[in-house]
């Protein structure tokens, strides 16, 4: 049984699972956080790849038609319908395997967590037309596990007139604000998942998408080295910067629209990318370098909209640990001190996975989660679905 109504529930219960895979879909995150304090207190992490089967699929239904090259064999006659209700099913039972493999690793129980905050994939987000479709099966993961699944976190802050993303600042807010930000003083959080966000913290709190962050870069890299991921950043800075094709890059319309704003695969993906280099001759490693070059331009130029006399930027994500990417952030942003968010206490493969546990404990405790300065809300409400345990 699905529901989003108000019970009974012990404020002392302390003990939350967050879960999030992200548009890099290179694996499914899971932290066991202790929510008894000012900030959690991460008990427990785990984290798996996905199989190249569930992948596959998840990749080909981010893509407009793009299962119709996987209706073959096994899957013959298959419509996108039957492929989201099987990925649905196995990315539950994944989510399942992940939880119970995390509690293996501690001392606790599934009786002591009070709920599992899953976002799901999202495979398919469109703002402009007030959806958002993130793909789960909470009931297998509810019923695997023995714990109350939160989902489907983003459809109730479009239904008040809302983006649905991002929903992390309102988690930042309430984590990495601490006490009274002086007048002179910035802080800003820069999160390179896929796409990369940004949250701007102080009296009047804003955030949201600047443009892609790992998703081209990672795709190439799989394409010409055959590797999940460029490591540090070492083949984008063993490359040189095509200008030519990054004034191409920065002229893609999502980056000229107004806030609030979110993105995804649909507006930056291969295909895009391999439009624009029909008209390049560029070596692949000189393509590296540029696709790097534009992550940290489209996201410095917004953050450099905020800076103050004393600036500071925190930065999560798997973009954290390439090292030439903070490099060219650096460069781009030469009044910031940039650091990861290991130095606020959270280190930074973690923080969206924390930051659903979170939203999972608000929804339980019948608490807005979501910022409507952030997502275009009308008002604040309280995010996701209950499927109980």
């Amino acid at each position: 049984m699905i529901c989003n109504t108000a019970f009974d529930v012990d404020l002392a219960d302390r003990y939350y699972i967050g879960m999030m895979s992200g548009t890099s879909l290179d694996a499914l995150d899971a932290v066991l956080c202790d929510f008894d304090g000012d900030t959690p207190k991460i008990i427990a992490t785990h984290s798996k790849p996905f199989c190249n089967k569930l992948r596959g699929i998840l990749l080909a239904l981010c893509t407009p038609n793009g299962t119709a090259s996987l209706a073959v064999g096994e899957f013959d006659r298959f419509s996108e319908l039957d492929f989201w209700g099987l990925a649905s099913r196995l990315y539950g039972e994944f989510a399942s395997e992940i939880v119970n493999e995390l509690l293996a690793k501690t001392e606790l129980t599934a009786d002591d967590i009070t709920a599992i905050g899953c976002h799901g994939q999202t495979v398919r987000h469109r703002p402009e037309w007030r959806f958002s479709l993130q793909l789960l099966d909470p009931n297998i993961l509810a019923e695997r596990t023995g714990i109350a699944v939160v989902s489907d976190f983003r459809r109730r802050d479009m239904a008040v007139g809302g983006q649905g993303a991002p929903l992390v600042p309102a988690f930042h807010q309430a984590i990495f604000e601490q006490g009274e930000t002086a007048n002179d003083s910035q802080t800003v959080i820069l999160n390179l998942g896929g796409i990369a966000n940004i949250t701007v913290l102080g009296d009047d709190v804003t955030g949201y998408d600047t443009g892609v962050a790992n998703l081209l870069m990672d795709g190439w890299t799989a394409r010409h080295l055959g590797q999940s991921y460029d490591k540090n950043g070492d083949w984008a800075k063993s490359g040189v910067v095509d200008f030519a094709l990054l004034d191409k890059l920065m002229t893609h319309p999502f980056l000229a629209q107004s806030t609030p704003k979110s993105t995804g695969r649909e507006a930056f993906n291969m295909a895009w990318l391999d439009e624009i280099l029909i008209d390049f001759d560029i070596t692949p490693v000189d393509v590296q370098a540029t696709l790097c070059e534009f992550t940290a331009l489209s996201a410095s130029r917004e953050i450099a909209k905020f800076a103050k006399t004393h600036n500071t930027l925190y930065v999560c994500g798997g973009g954290a640990y390439n090292a030439h990417l903070l490099t060219r952030l650096g460069y781009h942003l030469p009044t910031f001190t940039i650091h990861t968010t290991d130095k606020v206490g959270i280190n930074p493969t973690w923080v969206e996975a924390v930051a659903f546990a979170w939203l999972a404990r608000q929804n339980m405790l019948m608490q807005t989660g979501n910022l409507p300065a952030v997502t275009g809300a009308e008002k604040g409400v309280v995010l996701g679905v209950v499927c109980f345990g």
